[in-house]
């Protein structure tokens, strides 16, 4: 994390960094919040996650929290989307690191999609959670997971031949099924191989069931 401005105990009165230590840009010192939040949701829970409560664990004053989110609800839903940054790009590089098969895919996207729910310790959910009912919420979750079904549906054209708009349908329930796992996952009731190895079967289920319209869909392996 990057060095806070001054220790927490102490927040300067008006944001500004103490004599002799080098200032944020405003990036920088977006990051250094964004981080800070991650901890308090991480040790304190996401209850404990206010622009006050993140001032002063970062060092700054409230002005300061308050310029980069607005609100509570504006800070849940930037640390959402930062947590959501990480997992994607994980998923990407992962898909993109070398040509794969057809299992060989469905086994990296089922791993690593439920890896990165385990990785974040739950705190992603933790965070929705907090924010559930709030329309805003609500519209950047279905822009997330709207991103994750184009993400599947384009890894999977190559090893399908199932029409495009029936595989991003198949891709809707792939994300659904994967979101419920590593839920069931975090909460103990299955464990991240199990959960990995279910998510990577009903991708494999999804593109080679038949279409009523098609009839069967084979994987192109």
């Amino acid at each position: 994390m990057v060095g806070s401005a001054t220790s927490p105990d102490r927040p300067p009165s008006d944001g500004a960094e103490e004599p002799g230590r080098r200032r944020l840009s405003k990036a920088q010192r977006r990051r250094q919040l964004l981080e800070t939040a991650l901890l308090i949701v991480r040790e304190e829970g996401a209850d404990r996650l206010t622009l006050g409560h993140l001032a002063a664990r970062a060092g700054v004053s409230k002005p300061v929290a308050y310029d980069h989110f607005g609100t509570r609800a504006g800070l849940l839903i930037d640390l959402y989307k930062s947590i959501d940054v990480e997992q994607s790009n994980t998923l990407r590089e992962a898909l993109t690191s070398a040509e794969r098969s057809f299992d060989e895919t469905v086994d990296v996207l089922a791993t690593t999609y439920i890896h990165c729910s385990a990785d974040t310790s739950g705190v992603w959910h933790a965070v929705g959670a907090a924010l559930a009912g709030s329309e805003e919420m609500d519209a950047v979750h279905r822009e997330l997971l709207d991103g994750y079904v184009r993400l599947f549906a384009t890894v999977l054209a190559r090893h399908s031949a199932l029409p495009p708009e029936e595989l991003v349908r198949r891709c809707i329930g792939m994300i659904g099924a994967g979101e419920a796992l590593a839920a069931a996952m975090l909460r103990g009731t299955c464990s991240e191989p199990d959960a990995a190895a279910a998510f990577a079967a009903l991708i494999r289920g999804g593109l080679s069931a038949p279409s009523r319209a098609h009839g069967p869909a084979t994987p192109n392996l």
